[in-house]
């Protein structure tokens, strides 16, 4: 009694902590990471960081350009003049202009990234130089913008570092505790279907538990579960990663040599005849044997 309610307690414990991780570092709401300031007309930059694809390098985001008054025509409330915004990272620029009575909105930036996808979970992501530079009107120069950054990507943990004014931001993304810790529980998930399968199929060719058909069944439905589980890891690494090599490929073949020893007991145990009941002698009285 006394150890199933420490093995309850531990069991609450680790959910509401891995509740309260996801929580706080993994799916909290959106919020900025780095605070700018409007620009002299009152112009402000915002990009919300909303995706990553690490096998392309690259960061999905949108980028929000909200014009001040000085810009904005008071009775249509539309641009007076051109306005152009370049969104510079690393080699990949981005233009988009907006031509004058129009009003600016939102459209989506790539970013480069660099990474190694192969330290999954562990890997984290950089990217190069950002800049944002408005033009407005024909003729002017550009002007390098302030820019807010917005967390919206659930799962990991993004940071700007930006250095003097006027210079380039840099942003870097890493997952956060809560998915390293549910890539953790998966990873430990198979390992124990592995040990368990191994244990209980060696108990019963040790003739130490009885042989029970149906067990079969249970023994292919664990083999079946490891892709369903490895594809279920956080942002699943491309196959041929070092958790196939080290973990994944063991764990098959943990449970196949786990299913063929079953089967083994079951060509031991249910041979033809194993269950038909022995014939009785009947032995003779001693009247009739004389």
């Amino acid at each position: 009694m006394r150890r199933g309610i420490i093995g309850v307690a531990i069991f609450v414990a680790a959910y509401v902590g891995l509740i309260t991780l996801y929580a706080v570092t993994g799916m909290g709401p959106p919020h900025p990471v780095s605070q700018a300031g409007p620009a002299a007309d009152g112009t402000t930059v915002t990009v919300d960081v909303e995706g990553i694809q690490p096998y392309k390098s690259v960061l999905v985001a949108n980028l929000t350009v909200a014009p001040g008054p000085a810009l904005l025509d008071p009775q249509t409330g539309a641009l007076k003049d051109d306005l152009t915004v370049s969104v510079t990272s690393a080699t990949t620029p981005t233009t988009r202009s907006w031509p004058k009575g129009t009003q600016p909105g939102v459209f989506p930036v790539s970013l480069n990234i660099n990474g190694d996808v192969s330290d999954w979970p562990l890997d984290s992501y950089r990217s190069g130089p950002v800049s944002v530079d408005l033009f407005r009107g024909a003729g002017r120069p550009p002007e390098r913008q302030s820019v807010t950054f917005v967390d919206r990507l659930p799962g990991w943990k993004v940071e700007v570092s930006d250095g003097e004014a006027q210079a380039p931001y840099r942003v870097q993304v890493e997952r956060s505790p809560s998915t390293i810790a549910l890539a953790v529980v998966l990873l430990a998930v198979l390992l124990t279907l592995a040990a368990v399968a191994l244990y209980v199929s060696v108990q019963t060719v040790r003739g130490l538990r009885k042989f029970q058909p149906p067990m079969t069944t249970w023994f292919a439905a664990m083999l079946f579960a490891v892709m369903p589980l490895r594809n279920a890891l956080p942002d699943s690494p491309p196959f041929g990663a070092w958790i196939d090599v080290t973990i994944v490929v063991w764990v098959i073949v943990a449970l196949v040599t786990a299913m063929t020893l079953y089967v083994s007991c079951w060509w031991r145990h249910l041979a033809p005849g194993y269950d038909e009941p022995a014939k009785s002698v009947v032995e003779r009285p001693p009247a009739e044997r004389e």
